[in-house]
């Protein structure tokens, strides 16, 4: 799973985002590019602020939702950006907590990518069966 780096990267999947899963530990915000963004690729983001604590209770999180994110990264879609937000209480939750948090949240995602891609493929064919006016 590759990174997101630039803040840029960051603001444009929360600007742009299709929606947020959260949990009691964790808020991942998600984009899926459209089809005409290039070849497909799914990347990462963390977001780890100052209120979760101290700089090392912070990487620690942050080790831990790199390697959870690379453990359950096939659950997402082909071509996703997703951006995992710690809440406090992530500091102190254990890691088997956040495993389940992640891992339920990347199968929403790909449930919900999957109910969007369904979705819009039955719009563009009733618009392409629908007769055109005289």
């Amino acid at each position: 799973m590759e990174r997101l780096k630039s803040h840029q990267e960051f603001v444009e999947v929360l600007r742009h985002r299709n929606r947020k899963v959260g949990s009691r530990d964790i808020v991942a915000h998600y984009r899926i590019p459209s089809s005409a963004d290039g070849e497909p690729c799914r990347r990462l983001g963390l977001a780890v602020s100052k209120a979760v604590g101290k700089a090392v209770v912070r990487n620690k999180v942050k080790r831990r939702f790199r390697q959870l994110a690379a453990r359950y990264e096939d659950q997402l879609p082909d071509s996703c950006d997703v951006v995992l937000r710690a809440k406090p209480s992530a500091a102190h939750a254990d890691y088997a907590r956040l495993e389940e948090d992640v891992s339920r949240m990347f199968l929403r995602i790909g449930a919900q990518s999957r109910e969007g891609a369904e979705t819009s493929r039955a719009a563009s064919a009733s618009a392409a069966a629908r007769p055109v006016g005289d």
